[in-house]
Order: structure tokens, then C-alpha cells, then sequence
């Protein structure tokens, strides 16, 4: 794999380094942020790895920019930042998984490996329900003949939506599942994320896909 660090401080860059080299990887750095995000933006990474306090440009905003311009990348952040509510932060920008300071690099090389199994590449797998069409290799969704351009945790979203549609979801659910969060971080996250998708996908259309189940959750429905 060819992984992107962009990581301010040499001796934990260092060690990153040796650490993903021996396991086979190919490693580039960056140890600001604007150099980061020009690096991201022009090579073909497989992975990065962020650190939450760069420099120049602050992790949360780089992967933010990213996301925003469309680089779907997986992102690792890197952080002595622990808390609850950092961790929403990173997650909700377009973070991929997120490993605090001091960690293990036997570690970040099984995570790193972990969000890249996620995108690899296999034999075409489409999910449809009705008129939207989620087409999991291109990373693309249709409904009709419209294009539904959808950020990074979106997209997971209507995955987790449509490999159970017709059924209730709950919040429980989507959170383990989509955030691979085991516990309630009392934030409007899935709510916050939901109701960007509903309004990509159902404006425009008579019929609604995505139902909100009082009480209980969500389910995508088609009929």
C-alpha cells in the first residue's frame, strides 16, 4: 500500500515509518498541514494517516477539505486528544477510525489494514431498492437516472439503509455499525447524518425512501 503520514512530530514519524515499511508499505510524509493536504490531493494514496494537531492547517480541517473537493481516501487520525466529543469530531468530518497517543504500531499497521479492506476492490456488488441504485465498486449512487453525490459517512449510511431495507434500523444500530461506536456518544450525530440523506436522496420526488419509525428508528422502504 502507498500511505500517506502527515505527521508533525520526527520521532513518532520515525517510528510510524519503520514500523509500516516493515510490514511491506510504501510511506510518504508530510509534517505540516498544507503540505499534507497538497500531497493528498495529488498522489494516488491508498490510506492516510492524520495527526489531530498539525501545523499550518489542524487535522479535522485538512480531512474536512478533502472530503469536500470528493477524496474518499480512508483516514486514520492520529490524536493525544481522548475524549468522547474529539472522536465524534474526527468520525463526523470523514474520518475512518481513530487512534489515540500512546498506541501500539502492531496496532495502527492492523487498523491501517482494517479501513483499506473496507474499499478493496472485488467482483461488481450493486444494492438497489425501487429507483436508487448503490453501485459498491464505483463508490456511486443513482436514483433514476440522477446522480446522488454523497460524502464518505453518507455513503456508509445508505449502505447499512439499503442492506436492510424493509427492516427497522435503530439508532443503536447505526451507530455500531456505520460509527463503530459501542456506546451513546449523546450527540444528533446519526440524526445530523440522516437528515443530509434523506434530503439528497428524497428532494425532488413524490415518494420517500428513507421513513423515520417513531420511537424506534428508520427504515427504507421501496413499496
Amino acid at each position: 500500500m502507498k500511505i500517506l503520514l502527515i505527521e508533525d512530530d520526527p520521532e513518532t514519524a520515525d517510528h510510524i515509518c519503520h514500523a509500516l515499511r516493515a510490514h511491506g508499505h510504501e510511506v510518504e510524509e508530510s509534517r505540516n498541514g498544507p503540505d499534507g493536504l497538497a500531497s493528498a490531493r495529488g498522489g494516488q494514496h491508498t490510506a492516510l494517516i492524520v495527526d489531530r494537531m498539525l501545523p499550518g492547517l489542524d487535522g479535522l480541517n485538512l480531512v474536512r477539505q478533502l472530503r469536500t473537493e470528493g477524496c474518499q481516501t480512508p483516514v486514520l487520525f492520529l490524536t493525544t486528544m481522548s475524549g468522547i466529543d474529539d472522536r465524534v469530531a474526527g468520525l463526523n468530518v470523514g474520518g475512518d477510525d481513530y487512534l489515540t497517543k500512546p498506541f501500539a504500531l502492531a496496532e495502527l499497521v492492523a487498523r491501517i489494514n482494517a479501513i483499506t479492506r473496507r474499499g478493496e476492490s472485488g467482483p461488481p456488488v450493486t444494492l438497489r431498492a425501487g429507483d436508487l441504485e448503490m453501485d459498491l465498486i464505483r463508490r456511486a449512487v443513482h436514483r433514476g437516472d440522477k446522480p446522488i453525490e454523497l460524502q464518505p459517512q453518507e455513503f456508509r449510511l445508505l449502505e447499512y439503509m439499503l442492506r436492510n431495507a424493509g427492516r427497522v434500523v435503530t439508532r443503536s444500530m447505526l451507530l455500531e455499525n456505520v460509527w463503530d461506536l459501542h456506546f451513546d456518544p449523546r450527540t444528533n450525530i446519526v440524526e445530523t447524518h440522516m437528515s443530509r440523506l434523506r434530503g439528497k436522496m428524497d428532494r425532488g420526488y413524490t415518494r420517500e425512501l428513507i421513513h423515520t419509525i417513531r420511537g424506534n428508528g428508520y427504515i427504507l422502504r421501496a413499496d
